[in-house]
């Protein structure tokens, strides 16, 4: 079975973000860019799932800009078979939206006879939480997201996910899209000498054009703004003054 891993190219997790001064948009010029966190746990999930002899190959892909290939020379170095790049150079005025990027991926899925698709829950650029759920629904796929636990047995997949009352197991038959949650796995480091072997590693380029998918957005962004700067707390002597602030000021008693 050949597993098709999706990831995506974002500002770094331990990086500031900042609002470019036209408002158009995050700054991403001179800024550390790497793999979504929830992307490296689907990569890791496929790894495990391939070492244990569960799958034959597993193939990451992306969509994104050319520089994106960075990212997709990170899962390589991971132990990713191969990798599919769709490119796609990002208007900030006329973003990428999740359907798209989810009519993309069913493209290269079929391509690709993919027998499990493996994505993480949501990216943490734009927190959509959407495009696994997507892709399930034009696949026509069953769909097992936020898991936790994934165990293959030839043609059916077992999900632990974890919901409000505790954990809920679900049976998938396969072909099937799964969305990875952050208790599933802690991703490898990519060792030297693997960064140095996925250098020569496949990495396939098309185009939306080329898989036959309008990517056209029906959403514009007029402007993007800095959330307001959050006020200085006040020390307070005594519970009836601060019963009086909550009481008069905040109303929420």
């Amino acid at each position: 079975m050949k597993i098709l891993v999706a990831v995506k190219r974002v500002v770094d997790y331990a990086v500031k973000v900042r609002v470019r001064p036209d408002r158009t948009g995050v700054e991403t010029a001179s800024v550390k860019m790497s793999m979504n966190p929830f992307c490296e746990i689907a990569v890791e999930e496929a790894l495990r799932l391939r070492e244990a002899g569960a799958a034959a190959e597993v193939v990451a892909a992306t969509v994104g800009p050319a520089q994106s290939a960075d990212t997709l020379r990170t899962a390589l170095a991971m132990g990713a078979d191969r990798a599919v790049h769709v490119l796609h150079d990002p208007d900030p005025q006329r973003p990428l939206l999740p359907l798209a990027v989810a009519k993309i991926l069913r493209a290269v899925a079929l391509q690709e006879k993919a027998g499990l698709v493996i994505l993480g829950k949501q990216a943490i650029d734009d927190d959509c939480n959407q495009t696994g759920q997507m892709l399930a629904g034009l696949l026509n796929w069953p769909q097992g997201t936020f898991a936790s636990k994934v165990i293959l047995d030839k043609e059916k997949a077992t999900v632990e996910r974890e919901v409000d009352g505790g954990i809920e197991t679900i049976c998938l038959d396969l072909p099937a899209v799964i969305t990875t949650d952050l208790r599933l796995n802690q991703p490898r480091y990519a060792t030297l000498p693997n960064i140095m072997k996925a250098k020569s590693k496949v990495i396939k380029k098309v185009t939306p054009e080329d898989l036959n998918v309008d990517i056209r957005s029906d959403m514009e962004v007029l402007e993007v703004t800095e959330p307001p700067k959050r006020k200085a707390g006040v020390i307070l002597s005594s519970v009836d003054e601060l019963l009086d602030k909550l009481k008069n000021e905040a109303r929420v008693l």
